[in-house]
């Protein structure tokens, strides 16, 4: 035994590569040219051998995949059955390619029964695209142990890999195909074929997207569809179909009838199950499964208000009823390397295979033709000679080779004549004979023209993918196309209800900014405890479905859901968790924000007595970094106040006083504002809207001033103002 030294990184490298090249080429992606994997196609092939062809009877599956294990993939029995199986299952494959007999699974996620139990055939796809194969259509090479003959790759008269799709995961690299319409490809092979430079969006037009076993809608916009198709890599959105079946008293229930690919049902139920008993979709009443061997589930609402488009936008935002598949065509060509594809080189790919099985077939069809010429000539000269070639065969022991010297034939021809019948020597013959060469001659001459002829040959090749396509026109129930192309869905904003139950807590903020939800509302202040050194600054009665507004020093919106605020054990989370705020910015405000609020206005205010108004429902912000509302360039956000009544009275820090018309403040979306009172020194204190016929009010201690005389403080928006009424507070607070 021979002992070598080898550097461990050079031996594994080595064994690596082995072993990721195995995976890749034998397992994990498909060929370009047939769409199949070695798996699949050697089982294809060996239910051939078997003759298991659509009009013969079915075999036990575990007497096909012991053929497939002992002569062609010896791998494990499993991955082989799993294999058949997917290929039967009409829910997994756009086109079945194995008929099966018995439990083959189901759209629940349900295993099928033990290959004992199960028996298959072959369907007529499969036969299509194993057409050819007696012809020399392709290659053969010898099997793992060499006692065998398997194809290289399948004639493939129909595009399966488009058709049927495929998964896989390579080392390194990964493939995802979606299924698609059959005559929709077809379309595209014979556009491509007649322009060769017909570009993608134009092919997109013809195949306009996948086309899933499931159906379901695919709600993709056509630039992310052409993009996919254009690089090979992408991703489709699907969604369940459902649709309102009215009930009596104005009830109504929702019924999905189709789901999206790859999704389990009996999970997809598990799962709206889980939701509704934790209460995270409190729109939805309740759920049925009526399924049979079509999908049926019924979705009844909590009350017949709920409009069912919010009702379905809620289930899809938390299930499976919406969701993405991907897009990669990452395949193996003809010459065996991997790699992406864009949608018009997997479809001249399939062109140039068919091309070449075309003229394989042609050659091997002039092969036959030409030894049955000779044949025929040879009988031909026989009969001229007929008395000569009896007396030949009575008297000579070996009449071959006179023969050949005496009429010039060859041997091929001599043996033929030798080999005659008596009967077939009668003057009928002769004429079926002479009948037969020139058929042949005249097929074999229009033979030669295909070969020499490239149009002939496109020509041909359109022939055989139109007739492809009549076999599985959009008029059967396998060619129809399932997967409905539909619309964008419409941003719908969900209201909070249908995120979680409605629940009343008191929202607390204390003076470091730590926040928390207690529940109910009658928590009184003095039972709340705050960390050593902190206090109370905000205390909201609020419910779980209602938004939290926090405006900021620096002129920022940000939105909080109640409902998802810590608990109230401990001290709550810092708020700088929950947003981002900078580290200079400090809480202003904090104010509830519901659905009944939307019209509501609101008044901000910064430092140096600029301001405008603004809705509340423009000071949602939908991310962690907020909304920039109050621009405060040089200060700082002060007051944000809820507009009402027909004046507004403000009063600075140098304590002047300045009441106007509410008008003349102008409604933004955002900026500085406009100067609300103008200040020598300081800023803006307090603000107060009122009505002018009730008069302004303020607070001494428990008491509450009422003034009624206000003319002497009545002014123009941007004046200065002047000192408040005898008694006012001197914390300069309303």
């Amino acid at each position: 035994m021979t002992i070598r030294d080898v550097e461990l990184v050079e031996a594994l490298g080595e064994r690596y590569l082995s072993y990721a090249l195995s995976t890749i080429m034998q397992r994990s992606l498909p060929d370009v040219r047939d769409g199949l994997k070695p798996v699949h196609r050697r089982l294809l092939y060996a239910m051939r051998e078997l003759k298991l062809d659509p009009k013969s009877g079915y075999k036990k599956c575990a007497r096909v995949v012991g053929d497939v294990i002992g002569k062609f993939h010896p791998h494990g029995e499993g991955s082989i059955y799993d294999a058949m199986v997917r290929l039967a299952q009409d829910f997994a494959v756009r086109l079945p390619l194995v008929d099966g007999q018995g439990n083959f699974g189901n759209i629940d996620g349900d295993s099928a029964a033990a290959m004992r139990y199960t028996e298959a055939r072959l369907t007529a796809a499969a036969e299509a695209l194993m057409e050819g194969l007696d012809q020399n259509a392709v290659d053969f090479k010898a099997t793992y142990d060499g006692e065998n003959i398997e194809p290289v790759v399948m004639p493939a008269a129909i595009p399966n890999l488009l058709v049927n799709g495929s998964t896989g995961i390579a080392v390194g690299m990964a493939t995802s195909i979606p299924p698609h319409n059959l005559s929709e490809i077809c379309d595209g092979l014979i556009a491509l074929i007649r322009n060769p430079h017909i570009s993608i969006e134009e092919l997109v037009q013809l195949i306009p997207g996948p086309d899933f076993p499931t159906g379901g809608l695919l709600v993709e916009s056509r630039e992310s569809i052409l993009k996919a198709y254009m690089t090979g890599r992408g991703s489709f959105r699907l969604r369940a179909k459902w649709e309102v079946e009215k009930l009596e008293l104005g009830q109504y229930q929702i019924v999905v009838t189709e789901i999206p690919y790859f999704v389990q049902k009996s999970k997809l139920v598990e799962k709206i199950a889980t939701l509704l008993g934790d209460k995270k979709l409190p729109l939805l009443g309740d759920m049925r499964e009526e399924s049979t061997d079509k999908v049926r589930l019924i979705f009844e609402p909590k009350t017949r208000t709920v409009d069912p488009v919010v009702l379905m936008e809620s289930l899809f935002l938390h299930t499976d009823l919406d969701g993405r598949f991907p897009l990669n065509m990452n395949v193996v060509d003809g010459t065996g390397v991997p790699g992406v594809k864009n949608l018009k080189q997997v479809l001249e790919a399939f062109y140039v295979h068919r091309l070449d099985v075309l003229e394989r077939v042609t050659c091997f069809r002039l092969d036959k033709i030409d030894h049955r010429l000779e044949i025929l000539e040879g009988y031909l000269i026989a009969f001229l000679n007929i008395d000569e070639v009896i007396r030949l065969i009575r008297e000579e022991d070996n009449p071959s080779p006179i023969m050949q010297t005496k009429w010039g034939l060859s041997e091929v021809q001599a043996e033929a004549i030798l080999n005659m019948r008596l009967r077939s020597l009668r003057k009928l013959e002769e004429i079926q004979i002479r009948g037969e060469h020139d058929s042949l001659s005249k097929e074999k001459k229009g033979l030669v023209k295909l070969l020499e002829t490239p149009s002939r040959q496109q020509e041909k090749i359109i022939k055989e993918i139109e007739a492809i396509q009549a076999q599985f026109h959009k008029g059967t129930e396998l060619g129809q196309r399932r997967t409905v192309l539909a619309d964008l869905p419409q941003d719908i904003v969900i209201p909070s209800e249908a995120m979680m139950e409605r629940e009343p807590v008191t929202v607390v903020c204390s003076q470091k900014a730590w926040i928390r939800a207690l529940k109910g509302h009658t928590i009184l202040a003095d039972d709340i405890k705050y960390k050593d050194g902190d206090g109370e600054q905000f205390l909201l009665k609020a419910e779980t479905t209602d938004k939290l507004l926090v405006f900021t020093s620096l002129g920022r919106f940000y939105t909080l859901t109640v409902g998802k605020l810590p608990g109230g054990r401990g001290h709550g989370d810092p708020l700088r968790l929950l947003i981002d705020l900078a580290p200079e910015e400090e809480v202003v405000d904090i104010f509830l924000h519901s659905s009944q609020s939307e019209d509501v206005k609101v008044l901000v205010v910064s430092a140096e007595g600029r301001g405008f108004v603004i809705s509340r429902a423009s000071l949602v912000a939908q991310t962690r970094a907020g909304k920039q509302i109050l621009n405060v360039e040089g200060t700082k956000a002060a007051l944000c106040r809820e507009v009402g009544g027909d004046h507004i009275a403000l009063i600075g820090k140098n304590r002047k006083l300045l009441i106007f018309r509410m008008d003349e403040i102008p409604e933004m979306a955002r900026g500085k504002g406009v100067i609300l009172q103008r200040y020598k020194g300081g800023g803006v204190s307090d603000v107060r809207f009122f009505t002018l016929e009730e008069g302004l009010s303020w607070k001494i201690g428990e008491k509450t001033r009422l003034e009624m005389n206000l003319r002497p403080w009545i002014g123009k928006r941007g004046q200065g103002g002047k000192l408040p009424p005898v008694g006012f507070p001197r914390t300069n607070q309303f």
